[in-house]
């Protein structure tokens, strides 16, 4: 570090990069031209080095072409981290844990409209299916899929979910689409495996009066995400969770069968350490929050 030199005669070397003449280099600087000249040879006697050719115009030499870019970077990267801190001083960290699938289908989309109304806050995703440990900080709230035991902690009803197979309209095209549930067990059946959580098929077709048999089992999948992508790609039927598959029977991806009522027995939460539900910058997470799970409630009445 001993070869560092002070930030202004950085700065004298990077606009002179720029410039075709001292002269030009020192209006941007608003300073005087022998001031910028002084500048560079103090520069080259500190790290031995020359850095322009002189003449009528500014030339770099090899040395100088080396260290521009990176002088440069400099200054651009310290500026931009500055103007992120500058806007970010005001702002409330808050660092919220959830699956994966959820935030990736459900809780990202509205990220924008929390963002809106709440410009203080600054939210971080920590994703996760593992169970979380509030005291060892690794967030600061929590949305968890389960059935609402959380003792210690304080929690709050999000909403439930639907459960149903989809399937993509190509492979409807191609298979044709079911008449009833039992016609299901002749299709390709994608299964999630591995998930205590994740919906079940025998479960599912056990609710419709039926054994689950398939003949045409394929893959099975360890993640939520790569069983919806495969029903999106037509390998096969998934059994999905509304939440999972708003966006995609939203715009006609995926197509819902059979308006069979099945409700699934988890739901999800907001849950925290107690006491710390009262701090205004989780109520105004929080309420944002309850009131995106009433859209999603109201709309399944």
């Amino acid at each position: 570090m001993r070869d560092l030199p002070p930030t202004a005669t950085l700065r004298a070397f990077e606009v002179a990069t720029r410039h075709p003449t001292f002269t030009a280099a020192a209006q941007e600087l608003h300073v005087t031209q022998s001031a910028v000249s002084h500048q560079l040879r103090h520069l080259e006697d500190l790290w031995g080095l020359q850095l322009f050719e002189r003449g009528k115009a500014l030339r770099l030499t090899a040395a100088g072409a080396t260290l521009a870019p990176i002088v440069r970077e400099f200054f651009t990267s310290l500026e931009a981290t500055l103007e992120d801190l500058r806007e970010q001083k005001d702002r409330v960290r808050l660092t919220v844990s959830t699956t994966y699938s959820f935030a990736l289908k459900w809780l990202l989309p509205r990220l924008p409209s929390l963002s809106r109304q709440h410009p203080e806050l600054l939210v971080s995703l920590d994703t996760t299916d593992k169970i979380i440990h509030f005291a060892s900080g690794e967030a600061d709230v929590a949305i968890r899929l389960g059935k609402g035991n959380y003792p210690g902690l304080y929690s709050e009803f999000l909403f439930g979910e639907q459960v149903f197979p989809v399937a993509s309209p190509e492979l409807l095209q191609r298979v044709g689409r079911p008449g009833s549930p039992a016609e299901l067990l002749q299709m390709p059946l994608l299964i999630r495996d591995g998930a205590e959580l994740a919906p079940k098929w025998e479960v599912w077709f056990q609710s419709v009066g039926l054994e689950f048999l398939p003949l045409r089992e394929g893959v099975r999948f360890g993640d939520t995400n790569m069983t919806v992508e495969a029903a999106l790609l037509g390998q096969g039927v998934a059994l999905v969770r509304s939440g999972h598959v708003e966006n995609e029977i939203g715009d006609g991806r995926l197509v819902r069968l059979f308006d069979v009522p099945f409700a699934s027995p988890l739901a999800y939460y907001f849950v925290c350490p107690k006491g710390i539900e009262a701090q205004p910058h989780i109520v105004n997470f929080r309420e944002w929050l309850l009131g995106e799970a009433l859209k999603v409630r109201s709309a399944q009445r």
